[in-house]
């Protein structure tokens, strides 16, 4: 059974559509990677998957389980099994780490207090900051932050995680450890869709990539295939610009 299977999905803002009959399947394990230019609707479909954004068509299937987004318990389901990071870090600036990563665990899933801390702790030593635990996000740099954000969506246990352009907003020099940080997750296993213009490291990372364009699928393959030898004429613009630089 696939973890993820999307069929035919689409969205649209009135008159703006931004999604158009977009499907691919997502096996337990895989890194799937998805790229393209801004605005192709690589981060809507994340928004989508989560249930942030509506979708106008198509359908969701989480391990079995298709996610009806327009039912509220069954859209809060499929969130106790999809967690995502979204470029900017949105943690709680009056709360210092420790309290940013456990405050849902405990508060939205009733869960102990002592339990999830312990957890926590684990968490936050995995993405190298256990020595930061009583820090608040202005006393952390922006990676660092980050990796806070991870860590708090680790905490939730998701099944399949959602990355959203988790460096574009870091300087260049905080890349590395926030990138260090899904190597190690990917090499865990943790299921994951990153979007990503970070093409070394979609290459190095990824099962398959993605590439879309104005909301639509132009490829899909292994890394080998989509980056080093794409067949559609869009992707052979796409790579050949961005690779030259």
């Amino acid at each position: 059974m696939h973890q993820l299977k999307i069929s035919n999905l689409s969205s649209a803002y009135g008159k703006n559509v931004v999604l158009t009959d977009v499907s691919f399947t997502v096996q337990k394990g895989e890194v799937v990677s998805l790229v393209g230019p801004s605005g192709s609707g690589k981060s809507t479909l994340l928004r989508v998957l989560v249930g942030l954004t509506a979708p106008t068509g198509g359908s969701v299937t989480l391990q079995g389980d298709t996610i009806n987004y327009k039912n509220k318990n069954s859209v809060n389901l499929s969130r106790d099994r999809m967690a995502i990071v979204f470029q900017q870090y949105n943690l709680f600036q009056n709360m210092d780490v420790m309290r940013n990563v456990t405050i849902a665990p405990i508060m939205i899933k009733k869960r102990g207090r002592a339990e999830v801390e312990d957890e926590a702790r684990k968490l936050l030593e995995q993405v190298g900051l256990s020595e930061k635990l009583s820090a608040y996000p202005d006393d952390l740099s922006g990676g660092q932050q980050q990796r806070v954000a991870i860590a708090r969506a680790l905490a939730l246990k998701p099944d399949l995680l959602l990355l959203d352009e988790v460096t574009s907003a870091l300087d260049p020099e905080l890349v590395t450890e926030v990138l260090d940080t899904i190597r190690e997750l990917a090499s865990g296993g943790m299921t994951m869709i990153i979007v990503s213009h970070e093409m070394g490291f979609v290459r190095e990372i990824s099962d398959q990539v993605i590439m879309m364009d104005e909301g639509r699928i132009v490829e899909i393959g292994s890394p080998e295939d989509i980056i080093d030898n794409p067949k559609t004429q869009r992707a052979k613009d796409f790579f050949g610009k961005i690779l030259r630089h």
